[in-house]
């Protein structure tokens, strides 16, 4: 019986190897963000939209990372990360069955952390983290996320470096092949970033370039080691054929007690080409900032505003106030309300079925591709989250 009963007990997710071989780890981790949704001017005929809506937060996703001890300080390390609709049960990130990460490397406390496979561009790992986003979610993300604050893109093929934190710095870099043969620079990648910490002020900057498959006739898509930020949302979708696209982005953050406060600046640049649908460079000025404050160790609320403004082949402003609050009900476990409301002026660009036109800008929430009919457009989202 007392055999029986050492069988029946829980097994770790994390598994140790046995003492007399290196030690090793493989956990097992996740997340699972559920929500009711309602948006206000959903589509193009203004209806509202009741549905259910995961990911707002965080993307649901189930992974596994490990690392191995090799000795002298070094480890070899790797993590696979499976994003996927709670709703439908579907794989996303284009149906890859490790869509979100996937990538393995060498990691040493002195000389610094080396990975290969697909990955997160380093202003998404230095920049983003100090953004509302980071808190929040999609719900206080740019519009049409143009600047990748949402992290809409992630990079295949990509080899990157990130150093040891010294007196505060830290610098990432990433370089991610096109995988053309002849011709190194198409689908390329490459993107550096850099942040300091001190106490409780914390700055970041970063820039990356994405470029698009090399062609002599008209793209029609958007083919490249990254996968771009073309989620569906008007603010950006009619650039997918640039040649290239450039993000430089800032981000700092200051913590006193309860009260968390941020700011950030991007300029995102879709270059045009004789290849590209699309006239001219577009441009794309964000800016933004949060204030959260902790009500007690369980709850949080905060409040933030962006402001994007595009230029060059368009002209258009949008404006995007949001608001949060999220209580814990354990660790693991947490019950969230957002909502935002947006508002549209002038021009943009958008798609057509034989490549697209201008019309008045109209509103849609974050990058969650809802476009309205009108100026403007609210969204509000009711969910549970749990991370196990």
């Amino acid at each position: 019986m007392k055999k029986l009963a050492l069988m029946l007990l829980p097994v770790p997710l994390t598994v140790l190897a046995p003492a007399a071989h290196a030690q090793s780890s493989v956990t097992l981790y996740g997340v699972i963000d559920e929500a009711f949704q309602f948006v206000h001017n959903a589509d193009a005929q203004g209806n509202n939209l009741y549905r259910m809506q995961g990911g707002n937060l965080q993307g649901s996703r189930w992974g596994l990372k490990g690392t191995e001890d090799l000795g002298g300080g070094l480890k070899a390390i790797f993590q696979l990360e499976s994003g996927f609709d709670i709703n439908s049960g579907t794989s996303q990130q284009g149906s890859r069955l490790f869509g979100r990460q996937a990538f393995v490397g060498l990691t040493h406390q002195q000389y610094g952390t080396l990975t290969l496979g697909r990955q997160y561009d380093p202003v998404v790992d230095m920049v983003q983290p100090l953004t509302a986003d980071n808190y929040w979610g999609s719900t206080f993300a740019t519009p049409g996320d143009v600047d990748n604050n949402d992290n809409s893109s992630r990079t295949n093929n990509a080899i990157k470096y990130l150093s040891p934190q010294f007196a505060g710095f830290q610098i990432e870099g990433m370089y991610a092949f096109g995988g053309v043969a002849g011709a190194t620079g198409s689908q390329q990648t490459w993107s550096a970033a850099a942040s300091y910490v001190t106490g409780p002020f914390s700055i970041a900057a970063g820039y990356v370039r994405m470029h698009n498959a090399n062609s002599t006739i008209p793209r029609t898509n958007w083919t490249s080691s990254s996968d771009g930020m073309f989620d569906g949302g008007f603010q950006n979708l009619a650039y997918e054929t640039a040649k290239w696209v450039g993000i430089g982005s800032v981000a700092l953050q200051y913590v006193a007690g309860p009260w968390t406060f941020g700011g950030r600046y991007s300029n995102a640049q879709y270059k045009a080409d004789a290849q590209s649908l699309f006239p001219s460079n577009q441009r794309y000025n964000v800016a933004g900032g949060f204030i959260n404050y902790a009500l007690t160790p369980a709850s949080l609320i905060g409040v933030g505003y962006t402001w994007t403004h595009s230029a060059g082949d368009t002209s258009a402003t949008y404006n995007q106030v949001s608001l949060g609050g999220d209580y814990n009900l354990s660790k693991r476990t947490d019950v969230y309300l957002v909502g935002a409301w947006q508002h549209a002026n002038g021009t943009q660009r958008v798609p057509t079925a034989t490549g697209s036109i201008l019309t008045t800008a109209v509103a849609s929430v974050a990058d969650y591709g809802l476009n309205g009919s009108s100026s403007s457009q609210i969204m509000v989202s009711l969910g549970i989250r749990h991370k196990f």
